[in-house]
């Protein structure tokens, strides 16, 4: 019989080759678990709903009125909904043409990109263009979008950061890029080398690879860093010396932990920098719904900005945004209560500061409650999360482990990530999935549970870990605490 092109030996080898860890082998395993009644805490996405964070009440009032604008001819709407809520919702809807089911602007609402436009001015003290600001369906179609208007082919690299989030890896391979790595040092902080990302260039060029963008996760995931001024001049010189564009992944901007360094964007550090690399250098920046205090990951919300875009490449971007006709409307009612939230004064201004820094109080306590809670366990060192959502610990696996998963065919730290999943019913990620040094793992796990079973989870992790290191080493450990 003839092969058929949906034959697995007949399938685009791209798709082959994109690999995403973070819905791979330990979460199959773990949903697998859960259909047999196991208890599985899924610490292994940024999923804030899906471990128990409430929505913000506010921006379900505004899309629940869009979504049903009957509901806004009742004489009695008022008693169920705020005045400002039913007013944004009105405002809203006028944006449309034909409420949420219609399609919207390939590029999004004109109305909601331009307070998305105000907001980045609020931010950066420097003014937007509305017309460089695409909403798409989550940032994770914007990267895509993005990477995709980039590589021409496999001669063509991307530095992304290593440990790096799984979607840039998976994409530039879908689109038949190559990855240049470039290492974050994980004894400094998670920092960034610009030597190290010299000597990546360099080896890419000798290997005959043209490097064409540079990819930044501000604050890091899964690494948890947030950079500083000094860092993204460094970044923003080297970009502008080697001719890249620099992709500015910064949907958890608002998630930061600690004073020292609080976000500041890669596009506002640029216009600060003045000429002639404020009018030079090119930039594309993304932002979500799905993170910072909303974490709305379902209703798939995001933005792109393109800097020094030129208007002949904006054109070709538009172009391919156009043949997915519309990204999704709910999604963009979400970004625009997200950019323009109630103000001091608005009926609903004290309950939605009230629940958005609840939500961002709660997760710095539960940064300290993980990062102390990891430390204190044998062979296990891990930097404190100073953003995003996650902890990223370093496990010191002992020989025998590491010849354990060797037998069992498995990566060293898949296997020790599957023992922890079958012993306590957490699911992280294992380090292998992000990209690590040669000889060291890794896992990766959300500060995303409830901050109340914390301190269970920290200790079912200790139990299980102390446990390992006990059966595979003996009593010689290491610890940090």
């Amino acid at each position: 019989m003839s092969r058929k092109a949906l034959d697995y030996d007949q399938i685009n080898e791209n798709v082959k080759k994109a690999q995403y860890a973070v819905r791979g082998e330990l979460y199959l395993r773990a949903s697998e678990l859960q259909k047999e009644g196991k208890k599985i805490i899924f610490t292994n996405v940024g999923n804030p709903h899906a471990l128990g964070q409430k929505p913000l009440t506010f921006p379900r009032q505004v899309v629940a009125l869009c979504q049903a604008p009957f509901l806004l001819d009742d004489p009695n709407v008022g008693l169920l909904f705020p005045a400002d809520a039913i007013a944004k919702a009105k405002l809203y809807l006028s944006y449309t043409s034909g409420g949420l089911g219609a399609y919207s602007d390939s590029r999004g609402l004109p109305g909601i990109r331009k307070e998305v436009a105000e907001f980045i001015g609020r931010r950066d003290g420097y003014p937007s263009n509305p017309e460089l600001i695409y909403l798409t369906d989550g940032a994770s179609k914007g990267v895509m979008q993005i990477l995709q208007t980039v590589i021409r082919g496999n001669g063509d690299g991307i530095l992304v950061p290593v440990p790096q989030y799984p979607l840039y890896s998976a994409a530039i391979s879908l689109f038949g890029g190559s990855l240049v790595p470039y290492y974050l040092e994980e004894n400094a902080n998670w920092g960034l080398d610009i030597d190290n990302l010299r000597q990546s260039v360099a080896e890419a060029r000798f290997k005959g690879i043209t490097v064409r963008a540079m990819v930044i996760i501000n604050p890091g995931n899964p690494t948890g860093q947030c950079l500083s001024v000094d860092n993204l001049k460094e970044i923003l010189r080297f970009c502008h010396k080697e001719n890249l564009v620099l992709l500015g992944d910064e949907v958890y901007q608002q998630n930061v932990y600690q004073d020292e360094r609080p976000f500041i964007s890669s596009r506002k550090v640029l216009l600060d920098m003045g000429p002639p690399i404020s009018k030079e250098l090119q930039l594309v920046s993304f932002h979500t719904v799905s993170k910072g205090f909303l974490g709305e990951c379902g209703q798939r919300g995001g933005y792109f900005e393109m800097t020094n875009i030129p208007p002949e490449s904006v054109e070709e971007i538009y172009k391919v945004a156009s043949i997915s006709l519309s990204p999704n409307v709910p999604g963009m009612i979400f970004m625009g209560c997200m950019v323009s939230p109630p103000k001091p004064g608005d009926i609903s201004y004290d309950q939605y500061l009230r629940e958005s820094t609840g939500i961002l109080e709660s997760l710095r306590k539960r940064a300290h409650m993980m990062t102390d809670g990891f430390n204190s366990c044998k062979n296990v060192v891990c930097n404190f999360t100073e953003g995003a959502m996650y902890s990223f610990p370093q496990v010191k696996l002992p020989p025998k482990a590491i010849e354990a998963a060797k037998q069992a065919g498995k990566v060293p730290d898949v296997f020790y990530c599957l023992k922890l999943l079958e012993a306590t019913g957490i699911s992280t990620v294992p380090g292998s999935g992000f990209g690590q040094k040669e000889g060291v793992f890794h896992l990766r796990t959300t500060i995303l549970p409830a901050e109340e079973d914390m301190p269970a989870i920290m200790e079912s992790f200790k139990k299980f870990n102390d446990a390992f290191m006990d059966q595979y080493e003996g009593n010689s450990w290491y610890s940090r605490m």
